[in-house]
């Protein structure tokens, strides 16, 4: 059976606390989606402001291949007519083939939101269908606030939905607006309504009790052939129905096809683009595509999956675009660091005391709060010196950091940094917004002149997390650096109960590394 998709991330998902997207971000986010396959998306509200009224004009220009681009709005207003409607004919001026237009299936909603007689909301519905089918638009009608509707009214929630029927919608979407109902209850809700209706079923659903994903798939079970979402479940309150962990669900373990087998290889792709472009972090946790989605960190479960991955993995890692990853920690064992150490190209073996004086360094670290999960060439260094592939670049004399306050109160750091190269003095100082912007510029300057390979970095990240906040000011600190070049990114890890101190271990931790790759 073949399920249609319905992104909304461009108007649903862009409700999300923290979400905006520019006119370009839109096109450039429709291009992906389309390119992918989906099979509708969501353009906007082209009645409520010019920037959705714009991307209607520019998408046109795209010439997509297989989506379908929506308009979206409510029904006409109460005691007028659609074809007077400013709002129904702003979806008609945005010329799309496709409207998608909500109306009110829960009766409290009628009397005691928009405060229409129950009669009139049905006439509101009936006219806003009839007059956008008459205008040649593929119709589908979202009977917002259904489930609720139906648990309150069952009756007046199917007449309302058979009002779009009658008008000749072509597609109902039921919409859990509130995401408040339980995956059984939705599909006995859905099986009713086919029951009642003979037109196409969709299905919307909010991620309020965390269950829009498993609603969305009971729905499908019940009968319904179009998933409304949106990437990486964007969207107001707790999000949408995730099409990135819907996707791979009807097509792995439900059989139902929704895209190309072999465009489902580029969801990670497509969930880290779309979260990119929309400026939004990536859940590490996030099914398929997260970061973690095939790490392992425990010791039985990394030797388990090195014999046999489908121990610990319920699908390959590539076959939705992501990579397995050993994680090293205290929990590790010799297989982790075995592995780990595989991947940065460097042979261990497994019962050379040089391996287990490796495991015992990372266990003594992370016993003092170290974590080596994001601090990847801090690991390598630890391998590196406990092989004696590691040489020291410099001597530090000393540091030193201060807060100036300047004319206009504005507060500027500056560090002062004396060290060797080679026997070689160099004392430098820098002045830098906050004290590890000032520590950084002021180290490399006083580097670059005995290594220009410094020149090409540049810091992307810092993070600072309190390890046992029960101490107070008093408390240990990690510190995660991540630097990045032309060509790869890199991050490290310092801990002190001193934040500058944690912080510039982190600090030359980077800069070795790179000059080790140098």
């Amino acid at each position: 059976m073949k399920i249609r998709l319905y992104d909304t991330t461009l108007r649903d998902g862009t409700q999300g606390e923290g979400m905006s997207l520019s006119l370009n971000d839109k096109i450039l986010i429709a291009r992906m989606l389309d390119d992918f396959g989906v099979h509708y998306i969501e353009g906007g509200w082209p009645g409520s402001n010019p920037k959705d009224a714009g991307f209607f004009n520019e998408v046109r220009k795209l010439k997509l291949k297989n989506a379908v681009v929506c308009a979206f709005g409510s029904t006409r207003r109460a005691g007028g007519k659609a074809k007077t409607d400013n709002q129904i004919n702003a979806l008609i001026e945005a010329n799309t083939k496709a409207v998608t237009i909500f109306g009110k299936s829960w009766d409290m909603h009628v009397t005691d939101v928009i405060k229409t007689p129950l009669k009139e909301n049905l006439e509101m519905i009936r006219d806003s269908v009839d007059y956008l089918k008459s205008k040649k638009k593929e119709v589908i009608y979202d009977a917002e606030h259904f489930f609720d509707g139906f648990n309150a009214n069952p009756d007046y929630a199917l007449e309302s939905i058979k009002a779009a029927e009658e008008a000749g919608a072509d597609n109902i979407t039921l919409c859990d607006t509130n995401g408040g109902t339980t995956p059984e209850r939705v599909a006995q809700i859905v099986e009713e309504v086919k029951k009642a209706v003979r037109v196409s079923l969709g299905i919307h659903c909010h991620n309020d009790m965390e269950l829009a994903v498993a609603n969305s798939l009971a729905a499908v079970r019940a009968g319904c052939d179009l998933i409304h979402g949106t990437v990486n479940g964007y969207g107001e309150r707790c999000g949408n129905a995730n099409l990135i962990s819907i996707i791979p669900v009807l097509q792995f373990k439900m059989g139902y096809s929704c895209v190309k087998p072999e465009n489902v290889r580029r969801l990670t792709e497509i969930s880290h683009y779309v979260a990119e472009v929309c400026n939004m972090p990536i859940n590490n946790n996030q099914p398929f595509t997260g970061r973690s989605a095939f790490a392992h960190k425990g010791g039985v479960h990394v030797n388990a999956v090195t014999k046999t991955a489908k121990s610990y993995e319920h699908i390959t890692p590539d076959s939705v675009g992501n990579e397995r990853r050993f994680l090293v920690s205290e929990l590790s064992g010799k297989t982790n660091v075995l592995l780990k150490a595989s991947e940065l190209g460097i042979k261990l073996d497994k019962n050379s005391p040089e391996t287990t004086r490796i495991l015992d360094r990372i266990q003594d670290l992370e016993n003092e709060g170290y974590q080596f999960e994001a601090a990847e060439a801090s690991f390598e260094l630890i391998i590196k010196k406990t092989l004696g592939k590691y040489r020291k670049f410099f001597d530090l004399q000393g540091f030193r950091v201060m807060d100036l306050a300047t004319e206009n109160g504005r507060s500027v750091s500056e560090a002062a940094v004396r060290l060797s190269v080679n026997g070689k003095e160099e004392h430098t100082a820098a002045q830098g917004d906050g004290p590890v912007n000032a520590l950084d510029l002021a180290l490399r300057k006083a580097l670059i002149k005995f290594y220009p390979a410094i020149e090409k970095i540049h810091l992307v990240d810092f993070k600072v997390r309190v390890i046992n906040g029960a101490e107070g000011t008093a408390a240990k600190v990690r510190v995660f650096i991540t630097f990045q070049d032309e060509k790869e990114t890199w991050s490290t890890v310092g801990v002190s109960t001193n934040i500058i101190e944690a912080s510039w271990q982190a600090l030359v931790e980077a800069i070795e590394y790179k000059l080790l790759k140098s």
